[in-house]
This record gives C-alpha cells, sequence and structure tokens, in this order.
C-alpha cells in the first residue's frame, strides 16, 4: 500500500469500540481512515491526496518543488519511556520542517510512513498523531498521504515534507563566501543538554521545562525572510550540532571559518532556566535552528518575528574552522556533533 491508497470512501462497519482505546493499533484500513477523517478540509494546495495511489499536488508559477525526507527511529530518535506520543510526532515532523526553513521555502505538504509493533496500544498513535497534526495545522501544512505497517520491533516513522520556494531564491549551503559574516537563530544546546539529563537520571522529565527538546519548532518564517530579501548567502538546519553543521556548510562552499565561543547563544533549560554547558551548544544536535551566513555589507535584524538572530563570526579564505575564546586565544574547532555510523 502506498499513499494510503484504496480508501475512496469511509471504511463500512467500523465498530465504535474503536473509539476507546485497544491493545493493538486499529486494522490498517480502519486506522488510515480514522486519521483521514481529522484532516478537514483539504489544502489547495492538493488536488488530490489520501484515497488514490498518488497525491497531486500544485506548484505555483515561478515556484521550483522542495523535497525533503527524515528517518525517526525508536530508540535512536526517541524513547518511549522518556518522550510522551504527542512529542514524538510533533519532533517527528519538525525535523522535515526545518529542512524546508533552511531553504527558506514554504511547505506544501507532508507524507507520513509509520511502522509500529502489533502491541502498541492505539492511544500511542492517536496521541502521536496528535502531536504531528497540532505542528502541521500551525505551519499551514496538510498531511496528504503516507504508508503503514507492522514493525517487528520498536516505532519507526519516515516523514516527507513537499515545499516550494520561489525559483532562484532557495538557499544552498554552497554559497558562503569569504567575508561573509556567520549567524545562528534562537538558542542552542537545550535538546543535547536535556538529553543528558534523561541519561543520568533514566526518568522522564517534565516537557514543559524543556521545550527545546520535546517540542522544537522550525524556524520557518526566518527562513521565507532571509530567502524573499536576499539576506542569506548559505544556510543549514542546525540538526547534527553547531561543530558538524558549520563544517557542512564549509566543506560544501569551500571555505574556512572562525566563530567567537562568547557570541554563541546557549539555551536555558529547566524550570530555573539554567544556561547550559557551551559543549551543548557547539556540539548538541537537535536544535533545528537555522545557521546562515550573509555578505558583509547586508544588515541582518536583531530578530525576525519572535526569533533572535546571533552573529557569531565570519568566514574565512582557508579550510580551517578555528574558535577564538574568551581570552582571545585561536584554536581548531572539531565537528563533534551527532553522525551516523561513525567509528
Amino acid at each position: 500500500m502506498y499513499f494510503w491508497d484504496g480508501l475512496l470512501g469511509p471504511v463500512s462497519g467500523t465498530p465504535d469500540s474503536y473509539i476507546v482505546d485497544r491493545a493493538l493499533p486499529l486494522p490498517e484500513r480502519a486506522l488510515i481512515e480514522r486519521i483521514r477523517r481529522r484532516l478537514g478540509r483539504r489544502s489547495l494546495a492538493v488536488v488530490a491526496g489520501i484515497g488514490d495511489d498518488c497525491a497531486v499536488l500544485r506548484v505555483r508559477p515561478g515556484h521550483q518543488a522542495l523535497v525533503t525526507t527524515d528517518l525517526s527511529l525508536e530508540g535512536i530518535h526517541f524513547r518511549r519511556e522518556w518522550h510522551p506520543p504527542e512529542s514524538v510526532g510533533h519532533r517527528c515532523l519538525a525535523r522535515g520542517l526545518s529542512d524546508i526553513a533552511a531553504m527558506g521555502g514554504e511547505p506544501i505538504a507532508v507524507f507520513l510512513s509509520l511502522a509500529v509493533p502489533g502491541k502498541l496500544p492505539q492511544s500511542w498513535v492517536d496521541r502521536f498523531m496528535d502531536g504531528l497534526l497540532r505542528l502541521a495545522a500551525s505551519a499551514g501544512v496538510v498531511l496528504a498521504g503516507g504508508d503503514t505497517a507492522e514493525s517487528p520491533a520498536g516505532v519507526l516513522a519516515d516523514i516527507v515534507v513537499v515545499g516550494s520556494v520561489a525559483g532562484g531564491k532557495g538557499i544552498l549551503r554552497s554559497g558562503a563566501r569569504p567575508g561573509d559574516r556567520i549567524h545562528v537563530t534562537g538558542e542552542l544546546g537545550g535538546a543535547a543538554a536535556a538529553l543528558s539529563l534523561f541519561s543520568k537520571r533514566r526518568k522522564r522529565i517534565p516537557p514543559k521545562d524543556y521545550p527545546q527538546h520535546f517540542f522544537p519548532m522550525p524556524r520557518l518564517e526566518a527562513g521565507r525572510i532571509l530567502s524573499g530579501q536576499r539576506l542569506a548567502s548559505s544556510m543549514i538546519d542546525i540538526s547534527d550540532g553547531l561543530s558538524t553543521d558549520l563544517r557542512r556548510i564549509c566543506e560544501e562552499s569551500g571555505v574556512g571559518a572562525e566563530i567567537e565561543k562568547a557570541l554563541i547563544p546557549v539555551a536555558r533549560i529547566g524550570r530555573a532556566r539554567q544556561p547550559v554547558d557551551v559543549r551543548f551548544a557547539l556540539h548538541g544536535g537537535e536544535d533545528y535552528e537555522l545557521l546562515f551566513t550573509t555578505p558583509a555589507a547586508k544588515r541582518v535584524p536583531a530578530r525576525i518575528g519572535e526569533v533572535p538572530i546571533a552573529e557569531i563570526g565570519c568566514i574565512t579564505r582557508g579550510k580551517k574552522i578555528l574558535i577564538r575564546n574568551a581570552h582571545g586565544g585561536l584554536s581548531e574547532l572539531s565537528p563533534q556533533g551527532w553522525e551516523h555510523f561513525r567509528t
């Protein structure tokens, strides 16, 4: 089954008992129809959505399509004993939306492939969808299809986000030039610092005290403005850590960088809003803030909407990435963020 096809009308004979919690997820057809009923009015961008072999999307003239995909794996990106289902659904979609933001684009439609164990309670799936659909609504994007399957072990969620950007205005990683200034949105390190607490305490911590980890907000508005006003020469979202994602910009652009440790905006977490250690801001992943460069002649506002912007350094001609400490000394910054298959 692909794009939740074959559901041309309501599932007949669906018992009312499916509305209450079950020991197992609903049968596939009933589960998909349950999701379909929740979507409400179809977006104008979606010509045909759930119910056919493929979704049909409308892309405006003069725009280019953007497509991104991200996996969320139980035990790697989340743990059910630590993360509420709403957070898992939110974070799953946030990963894809953040990629669209990093291109300066606008999301159009979302596709979700979800594999769950046969013994997973239906209430977990419902709450997962609550988190995903709430973020989708706030981002103005529609769930247009996907796939479902039974998993032999943990939960696996694969999100595909389709977006668009005005022709020629998509912001790539390869546009940084020597002399460009380096900026970041928001605060860094909050997600990684919360994960560190999980590992130490081995129990749940209150999501409301650690929103950067449980409910990160993709910077779609900031990305659109940076693109629309042609402020950014290159951009990436910080999903794997500042040190690693800055390295990716430098490698794609053929440049180096120098950043100021004291200028890095560190997150404040917990009920007491304590600043995190700078190492989390440098190397922690899943912040989903934007890291971008701008030509020196262009002025970047201190805020875009409610999101603060911090200048943290500049692009250089060399190939190394250097960091300046509080005493003025320079040292090389190694990429120590998240990387799959690292030995």
